[in-house]
């Protein structure tokens, strides 16, 4: 099986970290076609389309699924882009072509479609935070009852959009992951970041995080993470699992 994903991205990587880390495209990539080395019976061709520069496919058939990165924009920020998205974002789900939203994507997908996004009572999450599955989905395979993914944001989910379902929660955000029907599949970690990128992102960011939440983001790195995991799982999502 052949599969074409549409890489919606919504942000760049600081133009100081490039060189030693790629832009977003890239982490997405060695992301999923790891993922896709492990399945024998599939690959993938990435198609990347700048969104945050107004950059879309010209119709949704262009790709049999598509992918919302992150973003250090607020979904709620009044920005034209944002609006062009979520007006594609529609299409994509009005033609029944799979959606996948990451961090920023998942907020989108939940704030444009009857859901709300907001700051967190909590503050900014940073670093490894753990995540139980409290509603398993047939393309969790590999099977597990929890995953921990890097994060960094301090807006969270508040209230589901229309006909979505909680598959994934943690201590801190009570809105991890969450589904609509088989169209949408968000999570709101970070599969595609390693711990090199977090740790220098956390040290740019360290005076707007503050000492606490800088010192725990930092000491959570010691911690194992499931991204190869959850890189099958995408996979598995947009390719109808």
């Amino acid at each position: 099986m052949s599969l074409k994903i549409g890489i919606l991205q919504t942000d760049s990587v600081l133009e100081e970290f490039q060189s030693e880390f790629g832009d977003y495209p890239a982490m997405f990539a060695d992301l999923l076609n790891s993922a896709a080395s492990r399945l024998d019976d599939l690959s993938i061709e990435l198609v990347v389309y700048r969104v945050a520069e107004s950059e879309f496919p010209d119709a949704v058939s262009r790709c049999d699924g598509y992918l919302i990165t992150g973003s250090r924009q607020s979904v709620y920020d009044d920005l034209p882009w944002i609006g062009e998205l979520a007006d594609f974002v529609a299409q994509v789900m009005a033609a029944n072509v799979r959606i996948v939203g990451i961090c920023f994507g998942h907020q989108l997908l939940a704030h444009f479609f009857g859901g709300l996004t907001e700051p967190a009572a909590v503050g900014w999450s940073v670093g490894v935070h753990e995540t139980r599955v409290v509603d398993p989905q047939p393309w969790m395979q590999p099977e597990c009852s929890g995953f921990a993914l890097l994060s960094s944001h301090k807006d969270q989910v508040a209230r589901l959009p229309q006909g979505a379902r909680i598959i994934a929660r943690s201590d801190s955000c009570p809105c991890a992951g969450f589904v609509i029907g088989k169209r949408v599949m968000t999570l709101q970690g970070h599969p595609e970041f390693n711990k090199s990128y977090a740790a220098a992102l956390m040290g740019k960011r360290e005076s707007l995080l503050g000492a606490e939440v800088f010192a725990r983001g930092m000491d959570s790195l010691a911690q194992e993470t499931h991204s190869e995991i959850v890189g099958l799982w995408i996979l598995n999502f947009l390719r109808g699992g």
